[in-house]
């Protein structure tokens, strides 16, 4: 049987406003197995971010996370609480947060920050500590790491920068790494070296990986799996060669269709285009999120849709005109 390091099921985040409750993540079920990575995909705004950011379980205290079922690392937090989630931050799951600019603390020497959670967890020495902070530095491919520690995140570039986040979040050793659009703020060619760095890691450690992007070429060269995130719900999920092939979702074929293929998409025409925007997310919703924006939209639409189980492990898309997507 499958080890399972990710298992939640019907992931919801409700966070109040002046305006009303914004239900930003309304019945998410994502599960990862051991050694795999799930790239979750979708536009701004259709709540990546909260997911992962409530796995860890960072979200303000104001914000109401409930699930029916949520177990990590062989744990059922189901009834978490704040302390269980902060034991197993940096030791059995850890994070790479979007912007390493702003997650580093500008004050505090390199060593330091690697070396702060190790120390607590595992109750290291400062020279044990720093001989793994020395250890990870270098295999993310710092030169002279051991120089390194010493200096501010100011010293160092962007990709030098986020190669030291990857850091950070191994220093642990945890089994579940969660990248919420670690290549972001890079150039392509950093992009690559960080998505190949992961990529060696995952091999090496047997990490499971969750990765949060909206770049699909990203997806394409390190998912095992993919859960297409839209208006906070999984709009489809599938293998990573069956979603390209054959998309089930017509916000799937949308957003693979408004990649441009080398050798076939003239230089310099313009691309397909998702009309309309992401809707709001405050208070109720009724019927299909996507119907306004949907060319398929039928009066069934506006009925809300159940997950429809496609004969494939993993696989559903939840959408009444998948036939016709698939046709």
């Amino acid at each position: 049987m499958t080890e399972m390091m990710l298992d939640i099921q019907n992931l919801r985040v409700a966070i109040p406003t002046e305006r009303g409750t914004l239900n930003a993540v309304r019945g998410v079920d994502l599960q990862i197995a051991k050694g795999e990575t799930l790239c979750l995909v979708g536009e701004s705004g259709c709540g990546k971010s909260l997911t992962a950011t409530a796995i860890m379980g960072l979200l303000p205290r104001y914000a109401k996370v409930t699930t029916d079922r949520f177990e990590m690392v062989g744990q059922d937090l189901t009834q978490r609480t704040d302390a269980r989630l902060a034991r197993m931050r940096g030791r059995d799951v850890a994070m790479i947060f979007q912007d390493p600019t702003s997650a580093l603390n500008p004050t505090l020497t390199i060593g330091r920050q690697l070396t702060e959670g190790v120390m607590r967890h595992e109750r290291l020495s400062r020279k044990e500590a720093d001989a793994r902070a020395i250890e990870m530095l270098d295999r993310v491919g710092i030169a002279n790491p051991a120089a390194r520690l010493t200096q501010y995140p100011h010293g160092f570039s962007g990709g030098q920068r986020q190669r030291i986040m990857i850091a950070s979040a191994l220093m642990g050793r945890p089994k579940l790494l969660i990248a919420d659009e670690p290549t972001t703020a890079l150039d392509v060619t950093i992009q690559a070296q960080i998505l190949a760095l992961l990529g060696e890691l995952q091999g090496d450690l047997g990490l499971s990986l969750l990765l949060i992007t909206h770049d699909l070429g990203v997806v394409a060269s390190i998912a095992n799996d993919v859960a297409v995130m839209y208006a906070g719900r999984i709009a489809e999920r599938a293998s990573v060669k069956e979603l390209f092939h054959a998309p089930r979702h017509p916000y799937t074929r949308g957003l693979l269709a408004a990649i441009p293929v080398p050798g076939v998409t003239p230089r310099g025409s313009a691309l397909p285009a998702i009309a309309g925007r992401v809707p709001g997310l405050i208070g109720t919703m009724q019927g299909c999120a996507f119907r306004d924006r949907c060319a398929l939209a039928g009066p069934e639409c506006a009925q809300d849709p159940v997950p429809r189980h496609i004969p494939a492990p993993g696989r559903f898309v939840e959408c009444f005109k998948a036939a016709e997507v698939a046709a």
